[in-house]
């Protein structure tokens, strides 16, 4: 394995490295515009002109092979020279609009511009007009004067997507991306390309303008959207979700992410329907309470039933911890074996790149969780005994259930029915007892996706009962504008709590002993008696997550049906 020394430091590298990868592996950065992790190479932007010293002309580092004894000088003087004159060429026709430009603060043309542009420009003729703000799809709008043609947006539809839509048109300093003819950039991953602009050339249609990256605070995040996970970075202002970005793990969704969950899967964090306070129905009509008493109520609704009587719902779409917290609940406190989840799947909505059928985030985890029977009693047996009156009370967790006319109808046949969740649906509505419930942007736990990749999540969004776990996990990944989330989250905050909490505190006034101080204890004690999860803690997961252990309750080793509509 060749050896190479780069600024000083030397690593050893694989055959075939670039110096640019070789660089990032010994922690040096060398500035580049053209050049992607995830994509082909290009070499035409030239900002990554490095100087390797027995050679008479600078080298592009992202198409050069380092090779055993090579010297490279990042910031020699030639080579700051040189990155000193490709930016003054770019920036000959650039547009001086940063301070109305969304890109500010994240662009790194205006990066490099600072640290080491001339300051000034040689010509003073006028620059070259070109097309602005244009509509190239329905997400993606394109201002064509800010663009350096580093072609990244064309490679990604044409190497990640396979479905080339982006091209180059007219020729010298008059060229500019646009559609094919006929085509419009409205494919499922059109905005991935707003991601790997290097400039404000390409924006969010449902972002632009409305904040700036130093006003929001940046979590770490899980996408809710579908059973593949993507991790994702949730950007926050005002305590309010402004958009979502994908965060970069090779085991999941490497660089991307779809265009339904980066804009659909946070819209009920910030419904108008959301739930602010418990819920108690008084002569037929639901009245807020507060949470002693709607707690109190529902414990006291659900006394007079025998174990036989009563079924819980749990949900694919909660995290691990409250779905292990609901089983212990209906099996150790009610002593019910009448538990299921139901499944969201939409067939033929699936592709080899990242969407699933599955349209939760956790069916998985519930299975492992062990929202599941001992005794075979599924989702559709449950609804035949509430249909035959044998079963009274029902909880459901964090799901609509009512998806139709005829479960609205059984609904209605029970004497009692408590619902945890986060917005208003039919099923709240026909409830007697209503808790609002945090969303996964809200609250610390984790899901498992269809691969058995465990992955944490964390509160990006404030609540009035924030739970905080000790040690490094805090409220927010703190980003280089400092204590982000602390400064901007000064929004309104909901009065909600993780399902998990909720169902500890009825559980105790039945009798139960579920008292956690956070969802890290919770998650300690499913690594000590669930199989698959043995050996895991949140420290373990870390920002990539884990695998499951292979020793699980059956569904982790075995193809689902919707692993197999892809193989």
């Amino acid at each position: 394995m060749p050896k190479v020394t780069i600024e000083g430091k030397t690593v050893e590298v694989e055959n075939g490295t670039t110096i640019i990868r070789a660089a990032a592996q010994a922690g040096i950065e060398i500035p580049h515009f053209c050049w992607h992790p995830g994509l082909s190479v290009a070499g035409n932007c030239r900002m990554c002109l490095v100087e390797i010293e027995k050679m008479p002309k600078l080298a592009i580092a992202c198409a050069t092979q380092v090779s055993d004894g090579m010297v490279v000088h990042v910031n020699s003087e030639k080579a700051i020279e040189a990155r000193k004159a490709v930016l003054e060429f770019i920036l000959i026709n650039h547009p001086l609009d940063c301070p109305i430009c969304d890109e500010a603060g994240e662009c790194n043309l205006q990066d490099y511009t600072y640290s080491y542009g001339p300051g000034h420009s040689a010509l003073e003729e006028a620059k070259n007009k070109k097309p602005k703000r244009v509509p190239l799809g329905p997400n993606v709008v394109y201002d064509a004067e800010r663009c350096i043609l580093c072609s990244r947006c064309i490679r990604v539809m044409d190497e990640v997507v396979k479905n080339p839509t982006l091209t180059f048109v007219e020729r010298g300093d008059r060229v500019y991306i646009d559609t094919f003819p006929g085509k419009e950039l409205n494919d499922p991953y059109s905005m991935n390309v707003i991601d790997v602009c290097p400039v404000g050339a390409l924006t969010n249609r449902d972002y632009r303008f409305k904040a700036r990256v130093w006003e929001t605070s940046s979590t770490e995040g899980i996408c809710a959207g579908c059973s593949r996970g993507c991790n994702i970075n949730i950007w926050v202002r005002n305590n309010e979700i402004l958009r979502l970005t994908p965060r970069f793990n090779p085991e999941v969704n490497s660089y991307w992410m779809c265009d339904n969950g980066r804009l659909n899967s946070f819209r009920e964090v910030n419904s108008a329907e959301r739930l602010n306070s418990p819920l108690v129905r008084k002569d037929g009509v639901l009245q807020e309470a507060g949470w002693d008493e709607s707690l109190a109520h529902a414990a006291d609704a659900l006394k007079p039933f025998s174990k036989d009587e009563i079924a819980v719902f749990g949900s694919a779409y909660s995290s691990v911890e409250d779905n292990y917290i609901l089983q212990k609940f209906a099996k150790q406190v009610l002593g019910t074996t009448n538990i299921d989840f139901l499944q969201h799947t939409i067939e033929g909505d699936q592709d080899n790149l990242l969407i699933r059928a599955d349209k939760t985030p956790n069916s998985c985890g519930a299975r492992e969780a062990g929202v599941v029977s001992s005794k075979g009693v599924d989702s559709k047996k449950i609804f035949e005994l509430i249909a035959a009156g044998k079963i009274k009370a029902l909880y459901v967790m964090d799901d609509d259930i009512a998806a139709s006319k005829e479960i609205e109808e059984l609904l209605t046949k029970l004497d009692v029915l408590i619902v945890n969740h986060w917005v208003k649906t039919k099923t709240t509505q026909l409830a007697d007892v209503v808790f609002p419930s945090a969303t996964f942007a809200e609250k610390y736990g984790t899901f498992v996706n269809f691969l058995g990749r465990v992955q944490m999540f964390r509160p990006a969004v404030s609540t009035l009962e924030q739970e905080r776990v000790p040690g490094r996990f805090t409220m927010s990944r703190l980003d280089k504008f400092g204590s982000a989330f602390d400064k901007w989250n000064k929004g309104p905050r909901r009065n909600v709590r993780s399902s998990w909490e909720i169902i500890s505190a009825v559980g105790n006034l039945l009798g139960g002993k579920m008292r956690y101080q956070s969802a890290q204890k919770v998650f300690d004690e499913i690594a000590q008696v669930a199989p698959s999860f043995k050996g895991l803690s949140y420290a373990k997961l870390g920002d990539r997550g884990a695998l499951l252990s292979r020793q699980g309750s059956g569904s982790i080793g075995k193809k689902s049906k919707e692993e197999a509509l892809v193989s």
